[in-house]
């Protein structure tokens, strides 16, 4: 089996130094559309060096993109074909908010394997610390069709039930059609989101975009709208990919608030609404 579930568990926790500059955070922004209109003065704190917020999310890429789908696929005990490859799900939780620049440990290890029958899931979390202490902690879930069925662990249901009642607030953020290459700029070159011969090899009509991009978009949108653009509010933040994004679509977010949290739903509006992100929590402070 591609997949040695006593082999990927009894790894030891890989340990490297990554380092991060005003100009990637800077690209990352760029990356998930912030700068429309480019002179709003709510969009310069993406994209001015003077006025620089982080956005939580750009945790996933920091670095050149830790943790990932290709840092996962690099462990012992791993050894799959890339187009059967999702990025299933993520979650984040920072300990304190993200300088806009830094050096740091980040020490990956993947903690669980589990057979989803028809695909397995590996579950890679990622510590990060600088000299001041812990900075966030990721998990990223990693499906690989075709690779289950060994008769292992299933694993926990993690589906909530949809929020109750219209949503609070509704937004529509427009996705260039350039938007996968412009962000795999910041560290994820799976061709996916480029190749069109790729995508189609991964059951795909062409390329689609990141699901870490669909990801930051939505988080920049809670935080646009219903938090003041205060980054700091952030205490943690996960989401299901549910569906993929073409370059060029349109996402509804439809955002309810709730005690200590707000709840998102994520659809492609060219496409009725089709689910893209589900089981979206943003966590407040």
């Amino acid at each position: 089996m591609p997949i040695d579930a006593a082999k990927v568990l009894a790894a030891a926790p890989r340990t490297g130094e990554i380092t991060w500059s005003p100009k990637d955070v800077l690209l990352y922004h760029l990356g998930i559309g912030a700068g429309r209109p480019a002179t709003d003065p709510a969009e310069l704190r993406y994209t001015l060096e003077s006025r620089l917020h982080v956005l939580p999310s750009f945790a996933t890429v920091a670095g050149a993109g830790s943790p990932g789908v290709i840092s996962a696929l690099s462990m012992p005990g791993v050894d799959v074909d890339l187009a059967r490859v999702l990025h299933a799900g993520q979650s984040l939780t920072p300990h304190r908010p993200l300088p806009a620049a830094g050096t740091a440990t980040a020490t990956d290890r993947i903690t669980a394997v589990y057979d989803k029958g028809e695909a397995a899931l590996l579950v890679l979390r990622t510590d990060v610390a600088d000299a001041q202490g812990p900075l966030w902690t990721g998990e990223a879930w990693i499906h690989v069709r075709g690779e289950g069925g060994w008769g292992g662990e299933r694993g926990p249901a993690t589906r909530r039930e949809p929020p109750a009642g219209p949503p609070d607030l509704t937004v529509e953020r427009p996705v260039r059609e350039d938007q996968a290459l412009l962000y795999r700029l910041c560290g994820d070159g799976n061709p996916l989101h480029a190749d069109p011969e790729f995508a189609r090899r991964a059951g795909f009509e062409r390329p689609v975009l990141h699901g870490l991009c669909t990801y930051g978009i939505t988080l920049k949108a809670v935080v646009d709208t219903l938090l003041g653009g205060d980054v700091t509010r952030v205490r943690g933040y996960t989401a299901r990919f549910a569906g993929v994004v073409y370059p060029g679509e349109t996402l509804r977010l439809r955002m309810w608030r709730g005690v200590g949290e707000i709840r998102v739903s994520a659809g492609a509006v060219e496409r009725d609404g089709a689910p893209v992100l589900a089981d979206t929590v943003v966590r407040l402070g």
